[in-house]
């Protein structure tokens, strides 16, 4: 089991790293901003959203596909971080919603052009030890994403409803996440053809197991519903603003210190095994969310779906990088990234709807049992064979 980082693969983890501090000083901010400052309504709010995560979606199958067949990932990197830099202060400097709605958008533009390109090149530093390259990266990108709102909460207690400020600091850690991008370098693998498909050649000369993964990642991406969903739940529980947000930054540790050891327990016993063990793991968490009544249960479900998430998201691209040739992998990862940015955003939808006509314990009970079906069937289906 090899767990030695590489150095390309630790810069990429410092672009996220820092992104995603400035991202979610923002995330929580902006629906307030929006509603209490500017008077949107949640329909507006809703409608930005939409909008921002369909965009990202279509990119990232795209901009997969694109970077196979011009064999260069690094100039995605650069771009699609760059992108979302520049955007992410516009809203503090001219405060209205056309504004806030156009540096959303094209924050998640910016996410859609670098996702399966940087995926694709953090599997090719990969020698034998993807879950571990791919866990280091995600427990990178969860640090900043467990930072970030600690930072907006401190802020805002210094500075009450200074909105402004906010999206002006989070400028700065863009800038450094940028600034790092610009040491990117794409690694030159050995490859038998270029690829010049497009999906629909892809896929047809995809590998079944492969098509199998892709299938049962969407079908779960139905049932895994926004984690606003799971704030809004322990926010019921609590009683409490502040310890809702404090029990997903409570996951957001859990998942970042989890990563990247999972990631190299998947290098030795196989991904197919970590993979099922945390869909398992997710249907106990959404079991738990649908009937705990207490806040002290809410802390362990926190933190299990912290071990939940160490266990997939990162998980799911090592795997489908060990059956996937090099030139085709941003086709590959980009794919599987959009239809299941699609299934998800579909999901809570449903979830919504669901909550309001029956309640949160309806939409989570379901989601409990169809993730627990699927992480059986991966369990027990026979373990592919890498490339």
């Amino acid at each position: 089991m090899k767990f030695k980082i590489p150095k390309q693969v630790f810069i990429l983890g410092m672009v996220s790293l820092f992104t995603d501090i400035a991202s979610e000083m923002l995330y929580p901010v902006t629906p307030i901003f929006l509603t209490t400052v500017l008077g949107a309504s949640m329909a507006v709010v809703g409608m930005i959203e939409g909008i921002a995560e369909i965009t990202a979606g279509l990119l990232k199958g795209y901009f997969g596909n694109l970077s196979d067949r011009l064999g260069k990932r690094s100039i995605f990197v650069v771009l699609g971080y760059g992108i979302s830099a520049l955007v992410k202060p516009l809203p503090g400097i001219f405060q209205n919603i056309p504004t806030v709605f156009i540096s959303r958008v094209s924050d998640r533009v910016g996410k859609g052009v670098r996702t399966a390109p940087r995926d694709a090149l953090l599997a090719s530093y990969s020698d034998g030890n993807s879950g571990a390259v791919f866990g280091f990266h995600r427990g990178m990108d969860t640090l900043g994403a467990a930072i970030g709102p600690v930072i907006a909460l401190i802020l805002l207690n210094l500075f009450p409803n200074d909105f402004q400020l906010i999206f002006l600091v989070a400028f700065v850690p863009s800038v450094i996440a940028v600034s790092f991008t610009l040491i990117v370098k794409d690694r030159q693998v050995p490859s038998k053809t270029k690829s010049n498909k497009n999906y629909l050649e892809f896929w047809k000369s995809s590998p079944k197991e492969y098509k199998k993964i892709l299938f049962l990642i969407t079908t779960f991406s139905l049932v895994n519903s926004s984690d606003v969903f799971l704030i809004l739940r322990s926010q019921a529980v609590s009683n409490s603003d502040s310890l809702a947000i404090f029990g997903y930054v409570f996951y957001n540790i859990i998942y970042a210190a989890a990563s990247y050891p999972l990631g190299g327990i998947s290098d030795k016993y196989g991904k197919q095994k970590v993979f099922s063990f945390g869909l398992i793991i997710f249907s106990a968490v959404y079991f738990g969310f649908a009937l705990v009544d207490n806040i002290d249960f809410v802390w362990i479900l926190f933190a299990l779906y912290g071990i939940y998430a160490a266990s997939t998201e990162g998980i799911s691209k090592a795997w489908i990088s060990d059956l996937i040739p090099n030139e085709q992998r941003g086709s590959a990862i980009g794919l599987v990234t959009m239809l299941s940015s699609f299934a998800m955003m579909f999901g809570s939808f449903l979830t919504g709807v669901l909550w309001d006509k029956f309640g949160s314990e309806i939409p989570f009970l379901i989601s409990a049992f169809v993730s627990l079906i699927i992480g059986i069937l991966i369990l027990t289906k026979n373990s592919p064979k890498k490339i």
